[in-house]
């Protein structure tokens, strides 16, 4: 059965780096696009940046230019490289599968609806 795991999290100061990682085990469709979404508690889980088979990558404008989101295929891997993080980007961070609607939404379809664990994020001032 597929499945996602996470890892990487971990507490850095403001300004500092982290980098997620995110192995699926299992078969995926080939139409679901990579993507990390963070969720913190009270609010609603959102989409940070997301990769598609063909490549193209979309961002969060609050993490444009901060962070950067790649996939090793033959690792079957995830990456996301978190630069200059802020106290704001304090969350729990998930690996998840989407797909683009013909609108351009990034969402769950039943073929791409599959999470991981989720890993904490956590920055300080």
């Amino acid at each position: 059965q597929e499945h996602l795991v996470e890892s990487g999290g971990g507490s850095v100061q403001a300004g500092g780096s982290l980098k997620l990682s995110c192995v699926a085990y299992g078969p995926i469709s080939t139409t679901c696009g990579m993507a990390w979404y963070r969720q913190v508690p009270g609010n609603e889980r959102e989409l940070v940046s997301i990769i598609m088979l063909d490549g193209t990558t979309a961002y969060a404008d609050s993490v444009k230019g901060r962070f950067t989101i790649s996939e090793d295929y033959a690792k079957r891997t995830l990456y996301l490289q978190m630069n200059s993080l802020r106290t704001e980007d304090t969350a729990v961070y998930y690996c998840a599968t989407a797909v683009k609607t013909v609108r351009g939404a990034y969402v769950q379809s039943p073929e791409c609806n599959h999470w991981g664990q989720g890993t904490q994020v956590t920055v300080s001032s």
